[in-house]
């Protein structure tokens, strides 16, 4: 039976990562094994799975039909797992997250750590990437999203706390450079003014800020420097190259130490939304629930305003 419920779980993986080797990479086998596993499961159901050419693989119609009965299959044991461990008093079993590479490392990442030296049971394999994944296509258990969400019904949220932001400089920067006391005066002086731009997927991002209504107003930065990872903006703009616009807790080291201070301040600082998301499910497993409890109590002070 178990070699049987193995076979079903290698073809539901490969099915949904669309090639053997990507769905050997998600179980941990070799490409060979997951072609073996697929042709015994063809074996003994005496049809064919899969249109097989040297370059991709594609569902047949008896392949979609039965794809569609295991997947409903493997869910309800997942719910039954989950079921069982809803009684229990300790976490157990294996959590797959995913979260932004720089929030994740330097402020989740040790709350995690703490996690697991509570908990003996609890299992987790951590992605720190700024790739949207697909929670559902990818089997991520967690995923935290900084920024609105799309609505969704297969996905539920938890708003964790907000990442707020502000305008920063080198001191010697701003001993070379006119310093604006407000947006107003940013805008004026944009062309007096060098800016490090964060870009993602190629797209510089532009600068958000609420005006005295609270209405979001975006900066559009024209920069000599763009960068795909807020560390290094925050090195170039200790480094006096030029305006950056960071995270509060990212700013905070170098704000202390004074190689970076605050341009002006923002009568109603502007917040990037935390959230954690995870695919609907009926009862909520209890290591997923203390790993959300435990973001929702530690984060907030964590990215607090300085």
């Amino acid at each position: 039976m178990s070699e049987r419920l193995q076979g079903i779980a290698t073809f539901v993986a490969t099915v949904e990562a669309e090639s053997f080797s990507a769905a050997g990479e998600r179980l941990q086998l070799s490409r060979s094994a997951v072609g073996k596993a697929i042709a015994r499961l063809e074996a003994r159901l005496g049809v064919r799975l899969f249109h097989r050419t040297t370059r991709s693989q594609r569902l047949t119609e008896d392949g979609q039909l039965y794809y569609e009965r295991c997947r409903r299959a493997l869910a309800e044991l997942d719910e039954a797992s989950v079921s069982l461990e809803a009684g229990r008093n300790e976490p157990v079993g294996r959590l797959r997250l995913s979260m932004p590479e720089l929030l994740g490392r330097r402020c989740v990442a040790p709350l995690l750590l703490e996690l697991g030296r509570e908990h003996a049971g609890l299992s987790l394999d951590v992605s720190f990437t700024d790739r949207r994944v697909d929670l559902l296509e990818e089997r991520i258990d967690l995923a935290l999203r900084s920024g609105p969400l799309a609505n969704s019904a297969l996905l539920a949220a938890r708003p964790l706390c907000r990442q707020w932001v502000a305008v920063y400089a080198a001191p010697d920067y701003l001993g070379a450079h006119p310093q604006p006391r407000s947006l107003d005066e940013l805008v004026a002086q944009r062309d007096q003014h060098s800016f490090i731009a964060y870009a993602r997927s190629g797209k510089v991002q532009p600068w958000l800020f609420n005006d005295a209504n609270g209405h979001v107003v975006p900066f559009d930065v024209s920069s000599r420097f763009a960068f795909d990872s807020l560390e290094v903006v925050a090195d170039a703009g200790v480094a006096g190259l030029g305006l950056v616009r960071l995270p509060t807790w990212l700013a905070a080291p170098s704000l202390g130490s004074g190689a970076l201070v605050r341009v002006f301040d923002e009568p109603q600082p502007y917040g990037y939304e935390l959230n954690a998301i995870w695919p609907q499910t009926r009862v909520m497993p209890l290591r997923l629930r203390v790993v959300i409890d435990r973001l929702v109590q530690r984060l907030p002070a964590l990215l607090e305003r300085h």
